[in-house]
């Protein structure tokens, strides 16, 4: 379902079915969680913030949603956080009158004009350690609100940052915590890195091992290009670009919702219907290339060679790769493999490949532009 506005950053798929039947799989296993796997950008936030709360409300439950990777080295603390927030919101009395409700009286005058207040009520405080927090948070968000909970956890990932052994004793916790409560809480995971939702949920023995359904998060499809077209034509009068060439292009951007916005909106500014074309222009924009040029011009002749294989789908660590690294002006011969290691480390953390799993040009704009320019 389309939802059409003024501009293309507001043009919008609204996916209803999509959410009800996540919500249905939740209810019909209590306690076992739903792990949404998708690339970054793929529109995974977004779903759960305009499709899946709005439809966890219309069922009568409360959702709860919490960032990980904001907070990637304490990620229960980032849950705690937002089960705190909730549950001040579900406790607090808006008004004086709620709280007038809710807190014991005193004293009464004669005439019962005049009120006094006692303390308002309180309750024990809650557990210090972290995994305790997250059980208690649960049992009393769960009384406060009167309905189950929808816990939404994305980049879910983070779980797993840190040590083996202190990954392990979170995860362990979480699950703990999810069956034990199963019939107060649903939970809903996003990841972006296969890798490390394989080591939190698939590998034998790990604590969460089969415990989450994992499922492939679906990519946009052809409702999300016609809609595109659509606002197109309404800007410029009925002509818009061929559907066919908006798919070809949206599948070279890994059906990035945010990424397609931006080229059809520059091939919008200057009335182009060419995808091709416009994607072209796109690339060559300065204001653009300034910025991917700044990026790959502050790294050393191996690191930008090794980008560029990537962004080529060479394997990095392949004798073949290697030796064309080698020949490399300023690499001077073929380089190890501890060496490509290193460089690939660096590389992601400067925001170049991809965090984890098979190394991957992040962005996909960067990626068409390297295989664009000279190899150094």
């Amino acid at each position: 379902m389309a939802t059409m506005k003024a501009d293309f950053d507001s043009v919008s798929i609204q996916r209803p079915e999509l959410a009800a039947s996540y919500l249905g799989l939740l209810a019909s296993q209590p306690g076992r969680p739903l792990a949404l796997f998708g690339p970054r950008r793929l529109g995974k936030t977004w779903f759960l913030d305009q499709d899946l709360t709005p439809a966890a409300r219309e069922r009568g439950w409360l959702p709860v949603y919490a960032d990980l990777w904001l907070q990637r080295g304490a990620p229960l603390a980032a849950i705690n956080h937002a089960l705190e927030e909730a549950l001040d919101d579900a406790s607090v009395p808006a008004q004086a009158a709620g709280k007038l409700a809710k807190t014991p009286v005193t004293k009464l005058s004669a005439l019962g004009v005049s009120v006094d207040l006692g303390a308002a009520p309180s309750r024990r405080k809650l557990p210090e350690a972290p995994e305790l927090r997250f059980d208690a948070l649960i049992q009393r968000l769960h009384a406060a609100a009167g309905r189950p909970i929808l816990l939404m956890l994305d980049e879910a990932q983070a779980l797993a940052e840190g040590s083996a052994a202190s990954a392990e004793a979170l995860a362990g916790s979480l699950r703990a915590v999810l069956h034990k409560r199963r019939q107060q809480v649903h939970a809903v995971l996003t990841g972006s890195s296969p890798d490390a939702l394989a080591q939190l949920l698939a590998t034998a023995g790990a604590p969460m091992y089969h415990f989450a359904q994992v499922l492939n998060f679906p990519a946009l499809g052809d409702e999300f290009l016609k809609a595109l077209a659509e606002q197109y034509g309404r800007v410029h009068k009925g002509r818009k670009p061929l559907l066919d060439d908006l798919r070809q292009l949206f599948e070279r951007l890994g059906h990035k919702p945010a990424l397609m916005r931006d080229v059809v909106k520059s091939m919008s500014a200057e009335g182009e219907t060419d995808v091709q074309r416009g994607f072209a222009k796109y690339l060559a924009d300065e204001r653009h290339v300034a910025g991917w040029r700044a990026l790959i011009d502050t790294l050393g002749p191996l690191e930008r060679g090794l980008a560029r294989a990537v962004a080529a789908g060479q394997a990095p660590l392949g004798q073949a790769t290697r030796q064309q690294l080698g020949q490399l002006p300023g690499v001077g011969a073929a380089p190890t493999v501890g060496k490509v290691r290193a460089a690939l480390e660096r590389l992601r953390k400067l925001g170049v490949l991809t965090r984890s799993g098979t190394p991957q040009v992040e962005d996909p704009f960067l990626q068409a532009w390297l295989l664009g320019r000279p190899p150094v």
